[in-house]
């Protein structure tokens, strides 16, 4: 590679939100739990428009949005959406029980906090909402409860 590619590179990587054009690529290598226990891999996601939101159950703004983003997935259904709970296994399925939503969840527990900090959210703070077109690139980084309206619009535009 050439110098100049190389200062080009870093330059636009330093030019995106966070470093987000670096986190792209490792959203897709995001390992988790599903709900009996079964190691996945977010790589099956690759390709398609995603909803990446990292919730927990005793988190109350996390909670009001579910049934927003439970309505929006509905409405968009070329759009994968997937829940990262930073929680566990037994207060997941707890909380689904009650609040049901018919995308996918997993299970990060406390290893959610440094994947969110890799993907741009310095804080850590939740709910953490990332939508990505289907070539991977960043549409939306969300820190806090969702805005319905503004996210039906974003997925509205979304690169398929």
């Amino acid at each position: 590679m050439k110098l100049r590619q190389i200062l080009f590179a870093s330059w636009l990587g330093l030019m995106c939100w966070g470093g987000l054009a670096w986190a792209e690529s490792k959203v897709f290598a995001i390992e988790a739990d599903d709900l009996t226990g079964q190691s996945i891999s977010l790589e099956s996601y690759q390709g398609k428009a995603l909803v990446l939101n990292f919730w927990a159950t005793w988190c109350p703004p996390c909670v009001k949005e579910m049934p927003e983003l439970e309505a929006l997935s509905q409405a968009h259904p070329d759009v994968q959406f997937v829940g990262l709970a930073i929680d566990t296994q037994r207060n997941v399925k707890r909380f689904l029980e009650k609040v049901p939503v018919n995308y996918a969840i997993y299970v990060t527990g406390h290893r959610g906090v440094q994947i969110m900090k890799t993907l741009g959210n310095k804080a850590g703070g939740i709910p953490f909402t990332l939508v990505l077109n289907a070539d991977g690139s960043v549409a939306q980084q969300v820190l806090g409860q969702i805005d319905s309206a503004q996210l039906d619009q974003i997925l509205t535009k979304l690169k398929n």
